[in-house]
This record gives C-alpha cells, sequence and structure tokens, in this order.
C-alpha cells in the first residue's frame, strides 16, 4: 500500500514482513525512487522495539521537516494499532503472547468455545473483550472485530434503555 504526501514528492510504502512479524514502513523519493528512512515495527513478540533505519546507500537528502513529521506520524499510527495489546498488564500480555503464539492468530469457530473456556480461566471477565480481539480479533461471543456485536434490546420493546 502507498501513501502519497501532498507535496506529491514523498510516498509510503506499506508492507507485512511475515518471517519478520512486522510491519514495514519506507519514506521513499518518489522521483528518485529511492527508499530513504524504514520504520520496523514488529507486531507479534513484545520484547523487540520498533526501530527507524536510515538507507546509507540513498546519499545526502535534504527531507522538509513537515514531511518528516507526516511520515512518524504515520510510524506512530501504525505502533498504536499494531502493539496496542503490549501496553496491557504484563499477566495480559504473557496471556495474548501464548495464544497469538498457540493458534498463530487465527482460530476456527469450532474451536473457539473451548479456546474461550480456557481463557476465562486465567483472564478476569472486564479483561476477556481485549485478550480475545489482541489475540484472535474476536469478540467475546466469537464474532469477529469486523462484524461487530448486534446490539441486544435491553427493554424487552426492541429499543435499548
Amino acid at each position: 500500500m502507498v501513501f502519497r504526501h501532498p507535496d506529491g514528492d514523498y510516498g509510503i510504502t506499506t508492507m507485512y514482513s511475515v518471517p519478520d512479524d512486522a510491519w514495514y514502513l519506507e519514506l521513499d523519493l518518489v522521483a528518485g525512487q529511492r527508499t530513504l528512512v524504514t520504520a520496523i515495527v514488529p507486531d507479534e513478540d513484545p520484547a523487540r522495539e520498533p526501530t527507524v533505519c536510515f538507507n546509507p546507500h540513498a546519499g545526502h537528502v535534504d527531507v522538509p521537516y513537515e514531511v518528516m513529521r507526516w511520515f512518524m506520524h504515520q510510524v506512530d499510527e501504525e505502533i498504536r494499532t499494531s502493539r496496542a495489546w503490549m501496553r496491557l498488564g504484563p499477566n495480559l500480555v504473557e496471556v495474548i503472547y501464548r495464544l497469538r503464539q498457540e493458534h498463530m492468530g487465527v482460530i476456527d469457530d469450532d474451536d473457539f468455545p473451548q479456546v474461550l473456556a480456557d481463557v476465562r480461566t486465567t483472564v478476569p471477565e472486564e479483561d476477556l473483550p481485549a485478550v480475545l480481539e489482541a489475540a484472535f480479533g474476536r469478540n467475546p461471543d466469537g464474532t469477529t472485530m469486523d462484524h461487530p456485536q448486534t446490539p441486544q434490546p435491553v427493554d424487552g420493546q426492541g429499543d435499548r434503555a
């Protein structure tokens, strides 16, 4: 995926590296088709920190301050979305990390009820939604995060209270 800066001279290429379990964001000089800066955002291992690398073969390039701020804002957003679960308590991070490793971030609908029962034995009910979202992208009722839970009527008349 490529995002262009409003001035058109720079772009950000975003890609995921499966072997690295990380998102790569590259700041490119469009006209020269050169990568100037690469940000690496690991999203599986809490022990790995995001890094920013400058291309030593790009030579000296003056990058406008606003462009660098734009790039770093995109990197910050990727860190926020990819690593938000790593900011939970250490015990929850450990549970999520284990679940992600064990199930590779995906769980079959048929397996979900048993895994949910197992998770409920170690995770407080109030933390269950965050753990299931981070580990599997699911709600506690088993629906995926891209298919939100259907609101349930609470007054018996079909209207929410």
